[in-house]
């Protein structure tokens, strides 16, 4: 069985960790501090979900999804992710990250923290209700897409398809930007056709 480790246990966290717990993954989960900090949180809100110390998390997981504020991203155990795939579900917000000029294409920053990791971008543009409540079977009508930005993001398009979505790929990971706050995608919840359409309006 594949293990899913997800870092943060706020709102985006915890709701892929309910789609994945339902598409029959194991989950592994953390937030910040000891595990018995969000021990309680994890039975109630990811019932099946195991919580561990970050490090664990990621040496456990075979895949682990990022769902921190992005200006943590220092406190990533990088050592425990090397080899990994890594999905970078962040987003830069000023109200959270303070303003930053620094935090800008925020995967390829995280590729450059974990150099021995791979990092897609995948999650991060479409709000948690939406991903809560538009999860869909295959082919079923009206199923929402998810952005993909990621030199191998194949994987991650089997696990996107799984958890419940159409997978659409932006291209490599610098194409990432395409997704983040302020583009025409960011907020989408909306069918693949759509989400290409919005991909391309931001790349043009």
């Amino acid at each position: 069985m594949t293990t899913i480790g997800i870092l943060g246990a706020g709102k985006v966290g915890t709701v892929l960790a309910r789609l994945a717990l339902n598409a029959g993954y194991r989950v592994l989960i953390a937030g910040s501090g000891a595990p018995s900090k969000i021990a309680l949180i994890a039975s109630v809100l990811t019932p099946g979900a195991v919580p561990l110390a970050a490090a664990d998390v990621a040496a456990q997981s075979d895949i682990v999804i990022l769902a921190l504020p992005l200006g943590k991203y220092r406190t990533i155990p990088a050592e425990e992710l090397d080899g990994k795939l890594v999905i970078d579900a962040m987003n830069y917000w000023w109200e959270v990250d303070g303003v930053r000029d620094d935090l800008t294409n925020s995967s390829e920053l995280v590729q450059k923290f974990l150099p021995a990791s791979n990092v897609v971008k995948a999650f991060n543009h479409m709000g948690y209700h939406d991903l809560e409540e538009g999860a869909r079977p295959a082919g079923a009508p009206g199923r929402k897409a998810i952005a993909i930005a990621g030199d191998s993001p194949a994987e991650v398009a089997t696990l996107v398809d799984a958890l419940g979505f159409d997978p659409v790929l932006a291209g490599p990971l610098a194409d990432g930007i395409r997704m983040e706050p302020g583009t025409p995608i960011f907020g989408a919840n909306t069918d693949a056709t759509e989400v290409r359409t919005m991909l391309d309006r931001a790349h043009s």
